[in-house]
């Protein structure tokens, strides 16, 4: 099946990794090295399979163009494009309140480029906070491995100055001011909830 981007490119899926050998048994598991969304993910049918929270990845809208249609069971999808995304990547909710929240990472080292967002994807965030809705990002540093929770009003500030002509990126050290650093877990694995407690009083950590 052919799959184009927005802009008519046509999307090149990227050679399978190949399995990497057994890891002796005494390995840690704090340092798996994963991606940020498979961590995610794993984290939130955590939540879920505890009863925890209700949070979701939500799916990549695809537009199909082109079907091969011989027959109900051997339809073929030919050719379809990736629609470009209009909000955030996870939506949920969690006692009650809304959450909604970006993910996204980096091979930098000491800064966090603006350009990994879109002005589409802040002006929903800024609509969700509008709504009282719970609105955060969150980021990895791949090469350390280094997760942070940085509220969406943190967010925005950065983003304000960027379009003012400021810095196109964040620095990590401004992350570690204001943003809430998540050490990786084994259950959850990124125990973002935790932050959520402790920046919204509910209570208790589930953790």
């Amino acid at each position: 099946m052919d799959l184009h981007y927005p802009n008519g490119k046509k999307y090149v899926q990227m050679e399978t990794v190949k399995k990497k050998p057994t890891l002796p048994k005494n390995i840690s598991y704090s340092n798996r090295g994963m991606t940020l969304e498979s961590d995610l993910n794993e984290t939130n049918l955590y939540y879920l399979e505890q009863g925890i929270a209700v949070i979701h990845k939500k799916p990549t809208p695809v537009q199909i163009v082109q079907v091969d249609y011989k027959s109900r069971s051997t339809a073929v999808i030919k050719e379809a494009y990736f629609k470009q995304p209009s909000t955030t990547d996870y939506n949920g909710v969690y006692r009650g309140r809304y959450i909604d929240f970006e993910a996204k990472e980096t091979q930098n080292i000491t800064s966090f480029p603006l350009q990994n967002f879109h002005a589409h994807q802040i002006e929903h965030m800024k609509r969700i906070v509008e709504q009282n809705g719970i609105c955060f990002v969150i980021l990895r540093f791949a090469k350390s491995e280094d997760i942070f929770l940085l509220e969406s009003q943190y967010l925005f500030k950065f983003w304000d100055r960027m379009v003012l002509g400021g810095r196109k990126s964040i620095k990590k050290v401004e992350i570690e001011e204001v943003g809430h650093k998540i050490s990786l877990g084994i259950q959850p694995r990124i125990d973002y909830i935790n932050i959520i407690n402790h920046l919204y009083h509910f209570g208790e950590t589930n953790s």
